[in-house]
C-alpha cells in the first residue's frame, strides 16, 4: 500500500479539483527560441503524415540535429542524449503530460509512449526560457499531436498508411479517423508494427525484435465565447521486445495516458487548466525470449514486474499589458509512485529484491514569469520558480531474499545503510530556479541571444531509491544525495540574409552536486562482482553549436555542427557517455510536391571517455563515422503519396558512442545500428 504524506493528501485533493472544475490559467508559447523544431517550414500535418509512414519511432526525427545523440538499447527504446545529458535529465512531455518510464533499466524511456500513428510535433529545449514545465536540467523534448485539419466543407478527415522495411522484415498500418470541424471534432486514431531482428553492417545479427499496438481517442469542443475543452484517452501495448546483451527482454509492457484540458479567454489573455493522468506496467525477464542461464542442471528464471502511475495537474495564467508586456503565472502539482520487484526460483516464487520499494514523489511547483519589449529590437524576459519535492521508499523495510531458502533476509533500508550509511529513505527537496534572457536584433538581419540560467533538479527514482543485489553485485541509490544545480549561460547569433540563414551558438553548464553513478569491482571465490553506486561530484559541460543554410525553393543546402566536452571536475576526468563532435550534411530538392533529401552524418572518434575498466559507464572509445541516406516524398495522385528512405547506404557498420553496451560481445562494444536499410510506405489522406 502506498502511504499518503501530508503534501501528497494535499496534491490528491488539487487533482481532484482539477478534473471537476476550470479553474485554470493559460500555456500560450512565449516564442522561445529552440534548438530543433523538426517541422520548421511545413504544416504540422503534412509532417506528421510523411514522417509516421517510414518510422516506427517518432524520436529518431531527432537525429537530424547533432546536438541530440540516440542511445540505443535494442529495436525500439531510443534514449535521446541532449548536448551530452541523458536519462533522468531529460523531461519528455507529451502534449502537456510528463510521462515516466516503469524499467528500472530503461528498456521503456519516455520517448517510446509517442505515437506513431499519429506522430507528433517534437522541439527540444536546452535552457529555460520558459518555466511552465518546470526548470531545464540537461533537455526537454516537447511533443505536440496536430489536431485534424479539415478541408473546405468537409466534416472528415483521416489517413492510412501501410509500410515496411527490409532490414528486420518490418511491417506497420496505421490510420486515424476524424469528424467534426474546425471547433469541435472527435478522432479515432490506432496503429500497428512489428520487426524482427535486424543486421548490423557486418550481417550479424542484433537482438531487436518487437510488436508495438496502439489505440487512440482525442476531441476538442469550443463554444462561441472562446471556452475549450479537450479530451484524451490511449492505450499502448508493447510485446516481446528483446534486447542484445541486457540478459533480459520485455515481453510486456502496457501504457495508459489520460488528459482532460480546459481553457478560455480572460482579461487581455488566457487561462488553462490541464490535468493528466500516466500508467505503465511492465515485464522483463530472461526465459520468456531466450533461454536462462543452468546452474547445477537447474535453470536460473528470473523476472521483474514494474509499474508506475504518474498524477498531475498545471494551472497558468498569461496576460498581455498594453501590447509589449507579457506576464505568465501558473501553478502544478505532480505524483508519481513506482514499484518494482525482482522475483527468481523455479517457480518464480521469491522476492530477490525490491528494486524500487515503493517509491513515492510528491511535487507541488509555482512559477513567474514575464518579457518586455522594452524597444523595437530589445527584447528581455526574466522568470523565478520554486518547487517543494517529497520522496520516501515506503516498502524499504519490507523483507527479500535473494534466493529461495536463504537464511538470511535483506531489506532496502539494510542495502542504503551498509552502502552509504542513511538510515532515513525520506527527503524533502526546496529547489529554486529561475532565468534571465536577452534578445537584440542589432540589424535587420542578425539577432544576438543572451540566457542565464539557474536549474535544480532533484535526483531520480533510480538515483535515490533503487535496491537491487544478486550474487554478481548490486546496484543501490543513495537517499541522501543532493540535488542537481545547473548554472547554464548560452550565447547565440541567429541571421538570415537572401536565401541564406545561420546560427552559431556556445554555452557553458556549471554543475553543482552533479549525480555520478559509478562502479566498484572486487573478487569474491573467484568471481567479479560488480556494485554500482551513486555520489554528488562537481562537473562542468561546455560546448558549441552551428548552423548554416541556404535555399532557393527548390535546391536546399544545410550544415549542422555540435560539440560538448564533459569533466568531472572533482578527480580531473571526462563524464561519462559524452557524445563526440558531430556533423550533418543535408542536400535537398523539392518541386511539385516531390522531395529528395541526401543526408551525410559524421562524428569524430570519441577518445575522452569514463572507462568501465576504471568504475565508469563508457565501455570503451569509439571510432569515428561516416554516415549516408537517402530519402524521399512523391505524390502519386492528389490523395496518395509514396515514403521512402535508404538508411546506412553503403552498409557500414557503426554505432552511437553513447549507445548501450552490448555484453554479449565481450562486454565491451555498444549495440550496433542497423546496417543498409530500405523503409517504403504508400499513404492516402482525406
Amino acid at each position: 500500500m502506498w502511504k499518503k504524506t501530508p503534501l501528497a493528501r494535499c496534491i490528491s485533493l488539487a487533482l481532484v479539483g482539477a478534473a471537476v472544475s476550470p479553474l485554470a490559467w493559460a500555456q500560450a508559447d512565449n516564442n522561445p527560441s529552440l534548438l530543433i523544431r523538426v517541422t520548421e517550414g511545413q504544416s504540422a500535418e503534412a509532417a506528421r503524415l510523411s514522417e509516421a509512414a517510414i518510422q516506427t519511432e517518432p524520436v529518431e526525427r531527432l537525429s537530424v540535429s547533432p546536438a541530440v545523440s540516440l542511445s540505443r538499447m535494442g529495436g525500439r527504446g531510443l534514449d535521446p542524449v541532449i548536448r551530452g545529458q541523458n536519462e533522468e535529465r531529460v523531461d519528455v512531455l507529451i502534449d502537456g503530460m510528463r510521462v515516466e518510464g516503469a524499467c528500472p533499466s530503461r528498456m521503456d524511456p519516455p520517448t517510446s509512449r509517442l505515437s506513431t500513428s499519429l506522430a507528433p510535433v517534437l522541439e527540444v529545449r536546452t535552457s529555460n526560457r520558459t518555466l511552465r514545465w518546470g526548470p531545464v536540467a540537461g533537455g526537454q523534448v516537447v511533443a505536440t499531436t496536430a489536431a485534424p485539419v479539415f478541408a473546405g466543407d468537409n466534416h472528415t478527415a483521416g489517413h492510412l498508411t501501410l509500410g515496411g522495411a527490409d532490414n528486420g522484415d518490418g511491417k506497420l498500418v496505421n490510420g486515424s479517423v476524424a469528424a467534426g470541424r474546425s471547433d469541435r471534432y472527435i478522432r479515432l486514431a490506432g496503429g500497428y508494427d512489428e520487426a524482427g531482428d535486424y543486421e548490423d553492417g557486418d550481417g550479424n545479427d542484433i537482438r531487436s525484435s518487437y510488436e508495438n499496438t496502439e489505440g487512440r481517442v482525442d476531441g476538442a469542443w469550443t463554444a462561441e465565447n472562446g471556452l475549450y475543452i479537450k479530451g484524451q484517452a490511449s492505450r499502448q501495448q508493447e510485446r516481446d521486445v528483446t534486447f542484445p546483451g541486457r540478459g533480459m527482454d520485455a515481453p510486456k509492457t502496457d501504457t495508459d495516458l489520460y488528459r482532460l484540458e480546459l481553457g478560455a479567454p480572460v482579461a487581455d489573455g488566457s487561462w488553462n487548466l490541464m490535468a493528466w493522468q500516466a500508467d505503465v506496467d511492465h515485464i522483463m525477464d530472461n526465459f520468456s525470449l531466450r533461454t536462462p542461464p543452468v546452474m547445477m542442471g537447474m535453470p536460473m528464471k528470473m523476472l521483474t514486474r514494474s509499474e508506475t502511475a504518474t498524477q498531475g495537474a498545471r494551472l497558468v495564467l498569461d496576460q498581455t499589458i498594453n501590447y509589449t508586456r507579457e506576464l505568465a503565472v501558473g501553478v502544478d502539482v505532480e505524483r508519481n509512485e513506482w514499484d518494482a520487484t525482482m522475483f527468481n526460483g523455479m517457480n518464480l516464487q521469491n522476492a530477490a529484491s525490491l528494486m524500487w520499494p515503493g517509491v513515492e514523489r510528491d511535487r507541488i511547483g509555482v512559477f513567474v514569469e514575464g518579457f518586455h519589449r522594452i524597444r523595437v529590437n530589445t527584447r528581455v524576459g526574466a522568470g523565478v520558480r520554486y518547487d517543494r519535492v517529497e520522496m520516501d521508499a515506503t516498502r524499504a523495510s519490507d523483507e527479500f531474499r535473494m534466493k529461495a531458502g536463504a537464511p538470511m533476509a535483506m531489506t532496502p533500508a539494510m542495502l542504503y545503510r551498509d552502502a552509504y550509511g542513511v538510515t532515513d529513505a525520506a527527503v524533502s527537496d526546496n529547489n529554486v530556479s529561475g532565468f534571465v534572457t536577452g534578445e537584440w536584433r542589432f540589424s535587420p538581419r542578425q539577432t544576438l541571444e543572451l540566457t542565464a540560467s539557474h536549474s535544480v533538479r532533484s535526483p531520480s527514482v533510480n538515483e535515490r531509491y533503487v535496491a537491487r543485489k544478486v550474487m554478481k553485485g548490486s546496484w543501490i541509490g543513495n537517499p541522501h544525495l543532493d540535488t542537481e544545480k545547473h548554472h547554464k549561460l548560452e550565447l547565440s547569433l541567429a541571421g538570415r540574409d537572401g536565401n541564406w540563414h545561420w546560427r552559431p551558438a556556445v554555452w557553458i553548464d556549471q554543475v553543482d552536486d552533479y549525480v555520478y553513478r559509478f562502479d566498484t569491482r572486487r573478487e569474491v571465490n573467484g568471481q567479479t562482482v560488480t556494485d554500482t553506486r551513486y555520489r554528488n561530484i562537481g562537473a562542468r559541460l561546455l560546448g558549441a553549436e552551428a548552423e548554416l543554410g541556404w535555399s532557393n525553393g527548390t535546391w536546399s543546402l544545410g550544415s549542422q555542427l555540435a560539440s560538448v566536452r564533459g569533466e568531472n571536475r572533482d578527480e580531473n576526468r571526462a563524464l561519462p557517455r559524452i557524445p563526440p563532435i558531430q556533423f550533418v550534411q543535408t542536400l535537398g530538392w523539392h518541386h511539385s510536391g516531390h522531395t529528395l533529401e541526401a543526408q551525410w552524418q559524421l562524428a569524430r572518434r570519441q577518445d575522452r571517455v569514463d572507462l568501465v575498466a576504471d568504475g565508469g559507464l563508457d565501455p570503451s572509445a569509439s571510432p569515428g563515422y561516416g554516415v549516408f541516406n537517402l530519402s524521399g516524398t512523391h505524390p502519386l495522385m492528389s490523395n496518395l503519396s509514396l515514403t521512402w528512405a535508404v538508411d546506412n547506404l553503403f552498409d557500414n557498420t557503426w554505432a552511437h558512442h553513447v549507445s548501450k553496451d552490448n555484453l554479449s560481445d565481450s562486454g565491451v562494444f555498444r549495440v550496433n545500428e542497423p546496417g543498409r536499410t530500405l523503409r517504403a510506405a504508400l499513404t492516402a489522406r482525406w
